[in-house]
């Protein structure tokens, strides 16, 4: 049997299709942050300040949508080394606010080249997003010497083979 070309030609965009992929993967750098991450999306970058550790601090904020899932990544410099774990304390306290979830116990994390501490953890939430609608949050939080992170995906459903992606993609550069 002869397959006519232009039906060929269809069931081979049909299957081009089918393969590629359906998040658009690219490494993101900051040199500023001194963080790289694996985005599923291009990212817009925004910074305001926010009340950290007893402070005011500029938190700036990488974030993008796709699949009904934000990805997000924030950062903030504090002034004192006994101002991080309140830093960190506080960016998870307002992790779980954003949904209405309890606060929750997380899982040690580790980022390559990360100071050590104590609330580097990976936690997952579950609560509601402003239209009051069941999200599922998973977030992270580690430190780089004053440098407070936080590296969050939010959606209705998440993605396991995304989150894996997301979040063993994070690398400190500096």
């Amino acid at each position: 049997m002869v397959i006519p070309p232009r039906i060929a030609a269809v069931g081979v965009l049909l299957a081009v299709a089918a393969c590629s992929p359906t998040l658009d993967w690219r490494q993101v750098r900051s040199d500023e942050s001194g963080v790289v991450a694996m985005f599923p999306c291009k990212p817009q970058r925004y910074a305001r300040q926010v009340p950290l550790a007893s402070t005011t601090v500029d938190l700036r904020l990488a974030s993008c949508t796709a699949k009904e899932t934000t990805y997000a990544i924030a950062y903030a410099s504090v002034e004192q080394p006994g101002q991080v774990s309140a830093a960190v304390e506080d960016l998870r306290r307002a992790a779980a606010a954003n949904i209405g979830a309890p606060a929750v116990t997380g899982t040690a994390w580790s980022v390559r080249g990360m100071t050590p501490n104590p609330l580097a953890e990976k936690v997952v939430m579950d609560g509601h997003d402003a239209k009051g609608q069941a999200v599922r949050e998973q977030a992270v939080f580690f430190v780089k010497g004053l440098r407070v992170y936080q590296a969050t995906m939010v959606g209705p459903v998440l993605d396991a083979e995304a989150a894996d992606t997301f979040f063993s993609g994070l690398k400190l550069t500096s």
